[in-house]
């Protein structure tokens, strides 16, 4: 008998692959430069109706909701967050803060981490304001 042979896949489906597991290593940077830098994450790739948002963290007093980039330079990484996607982190953000009011009460702050794909990583505080 001989073995099954393996789904046939694009080049689209497989580039789409790639970028995915280029987007989850560079989760897990952010992730270990965030809790070596003081942070204390709460949440990963939190899901809502509304939007997701790839990593929650909190550090003295201040409750940052972090989306993670990568990209082939990091120029690039800074610039891929639209303001249509601002806005659905903006409003899973919300949904958040509802659904945890006990961190109401911290200030909040939207930061971006952003990667070129290696082990180098930049956490861009404050990286843009909600239109709250």
């Amino acid at each position: 008998m001989s073995k099954p042979k393996p789904p046939v896949r694009s080049a689209a489906s497989v580039r789409g692959l790639l970028a995915h597991r280029r987007g989850k290593r560079a989760e897990r940077l952010a992730k270990w430069w965030l809790r070596l830098s003081g942070y204390r994450v709460l949440c990963q790739n939190f899901k809502t109706p509304v939007g997701e948002i790839d990593l929650i963290a909190t550090r003295g007093g201040v409750l940052c909701f972090i989306e993670v980039k990568v990209r082939s330079n990091m120029d690039a990484a800074i610039n891929a967050i639209s303001t249509g996607q601002r806005a659905r982190i903006e409003r899973a953000a919300e949904y958040f803060l509802k659904k945890h009011p006990r961190l109401s009460d911290q200030d909040i702050r939207f930061d971006a981490f952003v990667s070129s794909g290696g082990i180098r990583g930049k956490l861009l505080k404050d990286a843009w304001r909600p239109g709250w």
